[in-house]
């Protein structure tokens, strides 16, 4: 087995576009869940509106870069109003099922052919890139070392993804140690108390809603800044990976999605790299090399529900900021 090939792959995946993504998504499942108690499976929606705002903003009307980033941002706050006016008075497993067939129905409309121009269709989007590449302050060359060498476009995409993950993790930071942070932890301890002090419980969740919507939704953006749009990517497995990492890291923390996020990404590339050749030196003869690809997925899975019953605050949080746990 070739251990350096692997340990090159894996070492890639702690920095990387899909990395800070998902940090971003889980940043925002940290704030709809870990901070406000709101049971959201439908991240993938924001990421997806992310994702296909910016795209069609600058394929079908000709927006820069950064006017299809705002448009992506107010896409997800309508979003957010659409999928939380009639919805938040709902609570625990029911918001839940709400969010998910929300997201649902939204990766449905984007892969329908009735608006294939605009959206793609099954073939999704892509020749997006011009107008941000084109802002690329960087000269052509080879950045960095070893695993991290990167040509002048993905050392763009990493220097946006890195600054806009690191400005919402402050306002997520602000934002928690600020009175309405406050609120928003009584909220998701026992709401009735914080209604009978006089507070709008309604619209302190809906900020709350359309705050880590913003962030899934640039998580979305990030993600599909290096190459291309596919509604396959935004299905319902891609949420639970999202909160993998929240919940790795700790759903009530401010730097455990950013932490767990990483750690997820770096175990893929472990799993995908190192499961194949295990097949082909003979340790694994029992399945083929396509299948040793799939089994990873089998491991998060299991992985996942060991840390809940375990570890359920994650390897940064605090049991006692649970929801879940009394």
């Amino acid at each position: 087995m070739d251990w350096l090939a692997i340990l090159n792959n894996t070492a890639q995946g702690i920095l990387s576009p899909a990395t800070m993504a998902f940090a971003l998504a889980a940043l925002g499942l940290a704030m709809h869940f870990g901070f406000a108690g709101l049971l959201n499976f439908g991240i993938a929606g924001f990421m997806a509106i992310g994702a296909y705002g910016y795209a069609i903003s600058i394929l079908t009307f000709g927006f820069e870069w950064w006017q299809g980033v705002m448009v992506s941002l107010v896409a997800s706050v309508v979003f957010s109003l659409i999928l939380g006016i009639p919805t938040l008075r709902l609570r625990g497993d029911y918001l839940a099922i709400v969010t998910i067939a929300a997201a649902e129905i939204l990766r449905l409309l984007f892969l329908t052919t009735a608006f294939d121009d605009i959206t793609g269709s099954a073939d999704g989007l892509s020749g997006y890139h011009n107008s941000f590449r084109g802002a690329n302050p960087f000269p052509e060359a080879d950045y960095g070392f070893g695993p991290w060498t990167y040509n002048s476009v993905e050392l763009w995409v990493l220097v946006i993804g890195l600054i806009t993950l690191a400005i919402c993790a402050g306002v997520l930071l602000l934002l928690m140690k600020s009175p309405w942070g406050r609120v928003i932890k009584g909220i998701r301890e026992d709401e009735d108390a914080v209604r009978a002090l006089g507070k709008n419980v309604f619209a302190y969740k809906m900020q709350a809603l359309i705050i880590g919507g913003i962030f899934g939704s640039l998580g979305g953006i990030v993600y599909a800044l290096p190459s291309s749009i596919n509604p396959g990517v935004y299905v319902t497995s891609l949420t639970f990976f999202v909160w993998t990492a929240l919940l790795l890291g700790g759903a009530a923390t401010i730097f455990g999605p950013v932490l767990g996020a990483v750690i997820f990404w770096v175990l893929q590339a472990f799993l995908s790299n190192v499961l194949p050749q295990l097949v082909s030196s003979g340790v694994l003869p029992f399945i083929t090399s396509i299948q040793a690809s799939t089994i990873r997925f089998i491991l998060v899975g299991v992985g996942l529900m060991l840390l809940v019953i375990y570890r359920p605050q994650g390897i940064l949080g605090d049991k006692k900021e649970l929801t879940f746990v009394k």
